[in-house]
């Protein structure tokens, strides 16, 4: 099983004002986020605005991040509504590098994602796919709950790995840890809960705020490695206001206006998202400045 321990940013897309993928800004940003301790980077997940891209987007993305990342493990959000689709995006940017692939159920028929059917779902891209996958669990965006019984089910696939849980729900990652037990493994996706994930059982995180605070929350896992609660426990408070006030609250507009203001490109959200106004980025610089972290801090 491929170790995914660490923080892996599930890193931003940025586009020019014509609207269209900027992939030498992308290319400059890989190298900074890539100049720090992470375990792999994410391409196409939900702050990657995964929903707004098309196949020749993702592929471009992912082969530029495959020619960065070395040993260091790339993760690809291949969710779609349709289990065809996923299995045929997972294969084509299986060939282009990707490591790992992070899937989430569909929900357009919401009434029809049935427990059963989200299963079967999950098992036929896990039987197709040629790499390992990895669960996505973000009720907030894709209100299927994916249930510790269902996830203990899916987890006995040799090629499902782990599951990324962003509902913010610390009781409900344990009841995921506890489930996944030895085979598989529990990643957090919420910036403010990754000490508490860690000492529960987590592995790592796929985390909005790492696209911010690369160091930061590379810290937090190093220091609760090493043994260092206290260290690992205060660089927390200090990165859980950010991942409030940038990733909960404003979203990816804030997170890409925070980058532009570190020195990184964020640039605009494509349509129909719109750039940060005066009072959102007024909001971005009190955090930052609030926490005095930064990508490179």
């Amino acid at each position: 099983m491929r170790d995914l321990s660490g923080v892996h940013p599930p890193v931003a897309t940025p586009f020019g004002e014509d609207g269209e993928l900027a992939l030498d800004a992308f290319d400059h940003n890989l190298r900074e986020w890539l100049s720090h301790p992470i375990a792999g980077i994410v391409v196409a997940g939900s702050t990657g605005e995964a929903p707004l891209l098309d196949r020749r987007e993702l592929c471009a993305l992912v082969e530029t991040t495959a020619a960065r990342i070395g040993d260091r493990t790339l993760t690809v959000g291949t969710g779609a509504e349709s289990t065809r689709e996923v299995i045929s995006v997972t294969r084509e940017v299986a060939g282009l590098g990707a490591n790992a692939v992070l899937v989430r159920s569909g929900s357009y028929y919401l009434k029809a994602m049935k427990p059963d059917v989200v299963r079967d779902h999950f098992l036929a891209v896990a039987d197709a796919s040629p790499v390992p996958v990895v669960l996505y669990h973000i009720p907030q965006f894709v209100p299927v709950h994916l249930t510790p019984d269902l996830v203990g089910r899916l987890v006995e696939h040799p090629n499902i790995i782990g599951i990324k849980d962003s509902s913010g729900d610390l009781r409900n990652l344990g009841q995921l840890i506890e489930a996944c037990g030895r085979n598989a493994q529990v990643l957090v996706g919420s910036g403010a809960l990754l000490y508490a994930a860690l000492e529960a059982g987590a592995v790592g995180g796929i985390l909005g705020v790492a696209v911010i605070a690369t160091r930061s929350c590379c810290q937090i896992f190093d220091a609760w490695r090493e043994g260092d609660h206290r260290r690992a426990g205060a660089m927390q408070e200090r990165v859980a206001p950010l991942h409030k006030r940038l990733v909960a609250e404003g979203g990816i507009v804030s997170v890409k206006a925070a980058l532009d203001r570190l020195g990184l490109y964020g640039g605009p959200p494509r349509s129909p998202l719109q750039p940060a106004d005066d009072a959102r980025l007024a909001a971005v610089d009190a955090a930052l400045e609030a926490a005095a972290l930064g990508v490179s801090a």
